[in-house]
């Protein structure tokens, strides 16, 4: 009898194939052609309008991207974990809050450092700091939320890092910490983890042809990412504008309390799936009279339990850090929202 399974693909294969994203995309306006024909066009005009605003930045995005990984800046990662434990800690948070290298792009790097005894504070001052802000990040905040909103954010990556590491550092003894890593860590990741190159950066990389290809494929992957997750977030913005009573918005999540703050927190954690599509969102959320405070920490809060960052945390450490790794973001974007609501 024949074979004739041979070269049919199962569905679940197929399924796994297919990027959701592009997907919900597709099933979005297929869903607002169906009930809301008459205005399906003003909500493409409006996300296409928006991509284009917003092009140059996702351009100088995915260049500087690609011309750090492609120069194998990616090992400068490892002078963060050097020195005494404080000094580790401020360097990486900042690295994290600073650098183009999400949670689980450098899962390789962080596996190796805690295998051999780098301080969990530091990787943990790294972790936290890392999803909420890189080059890519500031640029499309910046272009969408103002300059101030990206600068702000910037600081709060940044001090959520250091916060998170100088509790994981002065509670290091506690059953919360003690003996962090998981029996068989699962060294993977979202973002299609490759390994660097090792050696010192080289910054003149177009002298090397697998330096030159490494440049065009990190372009390239971070350019349809961008694209995707940014597409998908600006008809959710139109959709939210046109649909959404803005006196509802503005009930929940206005004024100038710490209620809105705090919801902005608890709304956020779960709300998103990736940190630039929810740029746009809170756009449109401001617009409907969401305060400054909640929107920042919503963002906060989003940034850091989005998946693709909490994958990377939960891959290598054990329930209980990665319960701690949440509370301290819960905790950060709730500070991070009393400061720019203070601010602004």
């Amino acid at each position: 009898m024949a074979d004739t399974t041979h070269g049919h693909t199962p569905l679940s294969s197929r399924w796994k194939q297919i990027d959701k994203a592009w997907l919900a995309l597709v099933v979005i306006l297929a869903l607002q052609a169906i009930f809301d024909f008459a205005h399906l066009g003003d909500t493409i005009r409006f996300a296409l309008e928006a991509l284009l605003s917003t092009a140059p930045f996702i351009l100088f995005a995915v260049l500087a991207i690609g011309y750090l990984k492609a120069s194998g800046a990616e090992n400068l990662l490892a002078k963060a974990f050097e020195g005494r434990e404080l000094r580790m800690i401020v360097f990486a948070a900042l690295l994290g809050g600073l650098s183009p290298f999400c949670s689980c792009q450098v899962i390789p790097f962080i596996a190796a450092l805690l295998a051999v005894g780098a301080p969990l504070s530091a990787v943990m001052a790294f972790w936290l700091a890392s999803p909420l802000m890189d080059p890519a990040m500031f640029s499309i905040t910046a272009g969408t939320l103002g300059l101030d909103f990206a600068i702000a954010k910037t600081f709060a990556a940044v001090g959520l890092g250091l916060m998170g590491g100088a509790l994981t550092m002065l509670f290091a003894k506690s059953v919360v910490f003690a003996d962090p890593l998981r029996e068989k860590p699962q060294v993977g990741g979202c973002c299609g983890v490759k390994k660097p190159f090792s050696g010192a950066p080289v910054w003149k990389f177009w002298g090397e042809a697998e330096r030159r290809e490494s440049f065009r494929e990190a372009v390239v992957e971070n350019g349809v990412f961008l694209l995707k997750w940014l597409a998908i977030a600006y008809v959710i913005e139109a959709i939210m504008i046109r649909y959404v009573p803005a006196d509802l918005v503005a009930g929940i999540l206005g004024g100038a309390g710490v209620v809105p703050i705090m919801l902005g927190a608890l709304v956020g954690a779960p709300a998103y799936l990736n940190g630039y599509a929810a740029v746009p969102l809170v756009d449109a959320l401001l617009q409907q009279g969401m305060s400054n405070g909640a929107a920042m920490s919503f963002v906060i809060a989003g940034g850091v339990s989005c998946i693709p960052a909490a994958i990377a945390v939960w891959a290598l450490v054990k329930p209980r850090v990665f319960a701690a790794y949440i509370g301290f973001a819960m905790l950060g974007a709730f500070l991070a929202g009393l400061a720019w609501q203070s601010l602004a």
